[in-house]
């Protein structure tokens, strides 16, 4: 079984016990696991699949933290050919490491507001 999931504006497909690496972001001390609820495909083990539009409703990934790590060093260099104009400049993008611990169904929270009664409008003029 694996999925597709949205994180960052890429697009990354998942399988249970994957170690992958994300874009950094804010999360709390303690945070020890992060939830992808953007899984835009779902293929099971029998085969078939399951396509959302643009996203699976109830669908989600959880995985667990592992650890903020930085990416390989990469070397910016510009430079103007004959006019002795160099630069150089190194590059270490940051991610987080998480371990896919599961594929499945989100759990329903209740997030429906309750409104009050409306009241109900006279459309008939003060003035008689």
């Amino acid at each position: 079984m694996y999925a597709i999931v949205e994180d960052s504006g890429t697009q990354i497909k998942v399988a249970e016990g994957d170690i992958i690496d994300i874009d950094v972001r804010d999360l709390e001390k303690d945070a020890s696991s992060i939830t992808f609820d953007r899984v835009l495909a779902l293929k099971d083990g029998d085969g078939s699949a399951t396509l959302g539009t643009p996203y699976i409703d109830g669908m989600n990934v959880t995985a667990e933290i592992i650890e903020e790590r930085l990416g390989e060093k990469i070397d910016v260099i510009k430079f103007k050919r004959r006019k002795g104009y160099k630069r150089k400049q190194g590059h270490r993008q940051k991610y987080l490491r998480v371990r896919v611990s599961g594929i499945g169904a989100a759990t329903k929270k209740s997030t429906a507001k309750k409104s009050a009664p409306k009241k109900a409008e006279s459309n008939e003029s003060d003035a008689g």
